[in-house]
């Protein structure tokens, strides 16, 4: 058999991270045309990141296995990398994602790489490139796969997930310049472009055509219990359109002297607390009984009654002042005693919002009507993520109003209607099928909005049940009108899913996306880029099942493979819930995950590295001085597959601005794995052979880290230690194994600890050549940071430095006096300092001079202040990583912020510092 010759990739030497990361932050205020906007669910990668990943996973690195090519210097390879990288940068703006330019450079260059990668193996240089993603999700790898030119496979157990993908990669590449057939609605705003259907705008406008339709229909069947509201003269008078509806959960008071009466369990009486439109909730009370008046247009005075909760589910009796205990409430919702009163209506009248007081008619409409049909499918009653459960929700009809269960079940009805007229309008039935499912996708979209389980905002909106991955319990809950024009209605909904159809790219290749486990997907020579379910995270398959019984209801007929059985499967997923395997769960989880990362690894084309994502949660973000066990078991479920790890990238996605997007102290939200095969001829080594191996090829790997390469920023120090797992990984994953001195085999959790440590021991050796004062510095702030400590323990460190603590408290960087010494903080370094007319100036004082410079007047100031001693530029920068690593490992989380700031503006202190000219430098002086 030929050697198989498999080109290094670009994710294997460099990225332009800080590009990638700073885009995938901006991405998540996109909204509209953003396809996690088509229906919800809960995990997904930014769209920047996955298109980047792809690109650099599929474009061979300039540089070669030796670093450079023959022929080329390391410097022509590094201006090539740099063309990729403004590729990738010009790539991952959303506001190209439909750039022909750009997405069209981009596929050349992957082509460009496959035909060389081809004509070094002998195989045809047109062999398609073909994707799969084996845990499709809501398939947002595979849809950037499908747009930079692969034919994509994918596939997930949830339906759910499978329906959403089929969306977006399946569905819309079949219809490419389809023109609309449906009936235009009156004063459409698109009907002048019946003779310009680009990309899938023509399906797009016919979901809009068929949804209108659908409103039309539905709302004649529920006209009645969804009326208007008469405005008060001193609003204007006359019927005004009712947006929502709000309303408060009751339950009997405790209280004997209440008589039994309801009373409401309000977590706020405030409506808006938008500036200038303020709006609240005053209960009045007479004997046992209440009602409540709105004011509009008045902020809620001092002393107002705020709520009738004063803890988490703790709740006292409006009429007595008694407290409600939370078994009172949940004995009340188990008992059928839990009912609803009208807190206010929310209202619209050309174009202005009026909050208005509830009335006996509104009241009286909403619970006097029971609808004919309810879901009798049953809640799961996982403790972690299903709240309803516990206070007598048992089914999906329990946390429906009456009328949110007419107006969802007369859509569906309508749908029906839809498919006739389709009929008869000659649509072919694949194409009938495309537009009944995105129909069908939108009244379960609908649901996120339309039950008693969402919240209202004192912005003046809905928020949806799936703000996080738990189906809550909500007391207080607006019940939006269907058909009005508000944010959540049906008009808007749909119109939201057409935006991500019109932004379908119009030239994609197929696409396919299947109902499969993943252990039994076929990935032969195919790409694989995956994000797969993380140890003990969300069991998707309970709480999808919200969605899934009214996509079932809608759809059954339309996507039978899909909808078949009465609710999703469960006992294939691949999570380590302990409510469904016990002490079992993570041996499930570890053998289900290595078996479908050992098809991977044995499959997928050899040409390609393939790349992972690893999400980290909340629990495993907050302490970054240790490794979860879901990382850890992460990685043994790769390592044992077969892989090698030959890289570890972090991703962030959160907001901010470029030079501040990474102010904090948190761990990058993702880490994405970079494999290749294990050589089937690796060895087994001992501890002392994996640790010298570390020592040997850690130092150079870090350097590329923190020094970056032409065109790509230095790793910020928060993630250093996550993004050095990679090549630490690298060293001991190649091998079989590592034997401990016992002859069992090293655990990863020991791996990782060594890996730390020798991250430990690189900053150890670089401290060594620093200045003698800054080495005493180094070592006094590990021990009592920014604490003052006893004068003759400074004067022993100070000794076996080779200074002395006069001589630092002359530097500047100390205070010592009556016995005692403490560093100087960065607020306290003098302002007017002059490094040129400084004959004393120690590595410690001109980083924290340059941190100074950076807090109080920003970039500009500090590349000013750097240009001045410029051959301290590197050394600076060394301790800061130095530091930010100190303060990690001591939980000085404040303290490590200024260290980590100073690494991420590091670029453009640098570029300011140019701009400012290397005046008055001065040289290192041998302290």
């Amino acid at each position: 058999m030929a050697t198989i010759k498999a080109p290094k990739k670009l994710i294997e030497v460099a990225l332009p991270l800080d590009d990638i990361n700073d885009e995938s932050g901006k991405e998540k205020s996109v909204r509209h045309g953003h396809p996690s906007t088509i229906h919800p669910w809960w995990a997904s990668r930014s769209l920047a990141a996955a298109r980047a990943v792809l690109f650099a996973q599929l474009v061979n690195d300039p540089g070669g296995e030796r670093g450079w090519f023959k022929g080329q210097t390391k410097a022509d390879a590094d201006r090539e990398r740099d063309r990729l990288f403004d590729i990738i940068r010009r790539l991952v703006k959303w506001d190209n994602s439909s750039n022909e330019s750009v997405i069209e450079e981009a596929r050349r260059e992957i082509l460009k790489s496959w035909r060389e990668t081809c004509e070094q193996n002998d195989l045809p240089v047109d062999t398609p490139l073909q994707f799969i993603d084996p845990f499709n999700g809501r398939g947002f790898l595979p849809l950037e796969a499908q747009r930079l030119g692969l034919r994509t496979f994918s596939s997930d157990l949830n339906p759910v997930a499978v329906l959403i993908g089929k969306s977006l990669i399946e569905i819309p590449s079949k219809f490419i310049g389809q023109p609309p057939i449906g009936p235009i609605a009156k004063a459409s705003p698109r009907s002048d472009r019946l003779d310009e259907w680009r990309g899938a705008a023509g399906l797009a406008e016919d979901i809009r055509r068929f949804g209108e339709v659908m409103k039309d229909i539905a709302f004649e069947r529920v006209r009645a219990i969804f009326p208007q509201v008469a405005l008060p003269k001193n609003k204007g008078g006359g019927q005004a359109e009712v947006l929502a509806w709000i309303w408060a959960r009751t339950v009997p008071s405790p209280n004997p002297a209440a008589a039994g009466a309801q009373v409401p369990l309000v977590s706020s009486f405030t409506v808006s607390d938008v500036p200038g439109r303020e709006a609240w909730v005053e209960p009045i009370i007479a004997g046992n009984k209440y009602t409540f008046e709105v004011h509009d247009g008045q902020k809620m005075p001092k002393g107002a009654m705020t709520s009738t909760k004063y803890g988490r589910a703790q709740f006292k009796c409006l009429l007595t002042g008694s407290p409600i205990a939370l078994d009172h409430i949940k004995n009340a919702g188990k008992e059928g005693k839990m009912g609803a009163r009208l807190l206010a209506l929310v209202a619209e009248k050309n174009g202005v919002r009026h909050y208005l007081s509830p009335t006996a008619d509104h009241e009286k409409i909403a619970l006097s009507y029971i609808h004919s049909w309810r879901p009798t499918e049953r809640l799961s009653v996982h403790p972690q993520y299903m709240g309803p459960p516990r206070y007598g929700m048992e089914t999906f009809g329990d946390i429906y109003t009456q009328r949110q269960l007419a107006a969802l079940d007369a859509l569906c009805g309508a749908l029906g209607v839809v498919r006739g007229q389709l009929s008869e309008l000659g649509a072919s039935d694949e194409y009938a099928r495309a537009i009944l499912t995105y129909l069908g996708m939108t009244i379960s979209k609908c649901a996120d909005y339309w039950s008693t389980l969402t919240t209202w905002m004192p912005r003046g909106t809905v928020g949806h049940v799936f703000a996080t991955h738990v189906m809550p319990m909500t007391w207080d809950y607006p019940e939006a009108n269907p058909f009005s024009n508000f944010h959540c209605s049906w008009t808007k909904s749909i119109d939201w899913l057409a935006k991500v159809i019109d932004r379908t790219y119009p030239n994609l290749p197929e696409g396919t996306v299947a109902h499969e486990d993943a252990r039994r997907a076929f990935f032969q020579d195919k790409v694989v880029s995956t994000d797969p379910p993380y140890y003990d995270n969300v069991p998707y398959a309970d709480i999808s099942d919200y969605f899934y019984i009214w996509l079932r209801r809608a759809l059954r007929d339309v996507q039978p493979d899909l909808f078949g059985s009465i609710q999703t499967p469960k006992q294939d997923e691949l999570v380590a819930d302990v409510q469904r395997w016990g002490d079992g769960a993570n041996e499930y989880f570890m053998s289900g995950m290595t078996e479908v990362f050992s098809k991977i690894a044995a499959e997928s084309s050899p040409y390609f590295p393939v790349t992972i994502y690893y999400a980290f949660k909340q629990s495993e973000t907050n302490d970054i001085s240790s490794a979860s066990r879901g990382w850890e078991a992460f990685l043994g479920a790769v390592i044992a597959s077969g892989f090698q790890i030959t890289g570890t990238w972090p991703i962030r996605t959160e907001r901010g601005a470029r030079s501040r997007a990474r102010d904090s102290n948190a761990l990058a939200s993702s880490i994405v794995l970079v494999c290749r095969r294990r050589a089937k001829d690796a060895e087994t080594v001992s501890r002392r052979d994996f640790v010298r191996a570390l020592k040997d090829e850690i130092p150079e790997t870090i350097e590329a880290m923190i020094g970056g390469v032409v065109g790509s920023s230095p790793i910020a120090p928060v993630d250093l230690a996550q993004a050095a797992i990679g090549p630490g990984m690298a060293v001991f994953s190649r091998y079989k194994a590592v034997l401990e001195a016992d002859g069992g085999e090293m655990s990863v959790h020991t791996a990782l600890s060594l890996i730390n440590k020798a991250l430990d021991e690189y900053f150890s050796d670089a401290e060594g050549d620093m200045d003698a004062d800054t080495r005493f510095c180094v070592q006094w702030f590990s021990e009592y940071g920014w604490a003052t400590g006893q004068f003759g323990n400074a004067d022993v460190l100070a000794r076996a430095k080779g200074t002395s603590v006069d001589a630092i408290k002359e530097a500047g960087v100390i205070e010592s006096g009556s016995g005692r010494v403490r560093l100087l903080k960065v607020s306290e370094y003098p302002e007017e300092w002059s490094p040129e007319g400084d004959n004393r100036t120690p590595i410690w004082e001109a980083a924290h001079q340059l941190i100074r410079a950076l807090q109080q007047s920003g970039e500009a100031a500090a590349g000013a202040l750097l240009a001045r001693m410029p051959a301290r530029a590197e050394p600076i920068r060394q301790l800061a990583y130095r530091m930010y690593t100190t303060c990690e490992r001591q939980g000085w989380a404040e303290e490590a912020r200024a260290y980590n700031e100073l690494i991420a503006a590091w670029y453009e202190i640098e570029r300011a510092s140019h701009e400012a000219g290397h005046v008055g430098s001065q040289k290192n002086l041998d302290i």
